[in-house]
């Protein structure tokens, strides 16, 4: 062995048998197996109780402002407005936002004015999502609006299974259940897989916890006056729709999630598209944390203690997951062996991919009430803690810290949002 490597030891060594590597190392596999049997068990909880109660209207059915915000959606509009319009509820209008598509998408929603129900906002200059959506909000009729995507297809029922949370509650929002229609690779599979085992569960537990981390961006229905009353949507903000959903919780306003509401979804077809969709996720939380950094010095914040300090403690755990990896490589590559920090098959290891295992399993399980084909990406699940969950820590660990560093800027138009380094 090279002289080089070998002078290394005693620095490895050192760095093996401090008190903060043993913390890390439990840390690293202690809070993944803790976190995943705490969300499998309220989420359970969740379905035999909340889930299965009745929903009934007890009045008449409230006008409902459904708004879809457009850029570059020419190839998917057709279908998102043919199911809007073949919605089981009787009181509803369409209010389209064309954010300056350099497409036909705004030719597309024309196509659609000849329904009373359907209006267009025809913007000018492009100025994201988030300016879209309040750009339309004067334009609303409705109390209650609904905001999909402009490639989301809604099931006939989704209004009659979200409208009635609404009624004589203090429920400011509803999100709903989004599910994966482009099943074609690997890659699309585990991305179905993520949004029943991880995403759905997850909000089936902080349900039950009382807070939720983010309403759906893809599906979600406001109480407009609420909406209103914190000033609409943020559009400095990486996920206008997570940013959102903490500060009308921060405002004692009720977020709900809502299962039964499914609708149909476009996800990235290649490991490029994902990960800049993963990294704008990665920088909003990062964005959250530190715009409502007061969360943890208040009393008063205290419901959003469990999602603020978890939240942080996911972040941690992925710096703690990458930075272990290169420790156990540069340990491996001049001979030395450490303690734990295997990315091959060891206790931790193979006690987290289990725990992940049985979340993933569970997850479908439950979910294919609504998703009846989703047992059939079960057998991939297997790649999801090798491959899928490794590139998460990564994207988590290269784009946290320059989000919680750098000023973001004034407006995320869509070219930020998608293609921003």
């Amino acid at each position: 062995m090279h002289e080089e490597a070998l002078q290394l030891w005693p620095i490895l060594r050192a760095i093996d048998h401090s008190f903060l590597y043993y913390l890390a190392l439990h840390f690293y596999g202690i809070y993944p197996i803790a976190m995943s049997w705490l969300w499998i068990s309220l989420s359970l909880f969740f379905r035999r109780g909340q889930e299965n109660a009745p929903l009934e209207m007890g009045g008449p059915f409230p006008l409902v402002s459904v708004v879809v915000p457009c850029f570059a959606e020419e190839a998917t509009l057709n279908d998102t407005v043919n199911a809007l319009l073949a919605l089981d509820y009787p009181s509803f209008e369409v209010i389209i936002v064309n954010d300056h598509s350099p497409d036909q998408t705004a030719h597309v929603a024309r196509g659609y004015l000849s329904d009373c129900r359907v209006r267009l906002i025809n913007k000018t200059v492009n100025e994201g999502k988030a300016m879209a959506l309040n750009d339309a909000l004067p334009f609303c009729r409705g109390e209650i609006l609904l905001i999909i995507d402009g490639d989301i297809i809604v099931t006939p029922q989704v209004l009659k299974n979200m409208v009635p949370h609404f009624l004589g509650t203090r429920v400011a929002a509803v999100t709903g259940n989004p599910r994966v229609r482009n099943r074609r690779t690997l890659l699309q599979h585990l991305q179905a897989i993520e949004f029943s085992s991880i995403v759905s569960m997850q909000r089936r537990a902080q349900r039950v916890l009382g807070r939720i981390l983010t309403v759906s961006g893809a599906v979600l229905a406001v109480r407009r006056t609420a909406l209103l009353e914190i000033g609409g949507f943020s559009s400095e903000m990486a996920t206008e729709d997570m940013d959102m959903t903490w500060r009308l919780q921060m405002r004692h306003w009720d977020i709900r999630y809502e299962p039964r509401a499914v609708v149909w979804m476009q996800v990235p077809l290649n490991i490029r598209e994902l990960w800049k969709q993963r990294r704008r996720w990665s920088r909003g939380l990062a964005q959250a944390i530190k715009r409502h950094c007061e969360i943890p010095l208040r009393w008063k914040m205290r419901r959003m203690w469990p999602i603020y300090y978890e939240s942080c403690a996911s972040i941690l755990w992925s710096f703690v997951f990458v930075l272990m990896t290169l420790f156990w490589i540069l340990c491996k590559s001049v001979g030395y062996d450490p303690r734990g920090a295997s990315p091959f098959p060891n206790f931790w290891g193979m006690m987290i991919a289990t725990t992940c295992i049985a979340q993933l399993m569970i997850g479908a399980w439950v979910d294919q009430k609504y998703d009846p084909d989703i047992m059939w990406s079960t057998p991939d699940a297997v790649f999801y803690p090798i491959i899928y969950w490794m590139m998460m820590a990564i994207i988590t660990f290269v784009y946290t810290i320059p989000a919680l560093v750098r000023k973001p800027p004034q407006v995320q138009t869509w070219r930020i949002r998608r293609d921003a380094a």
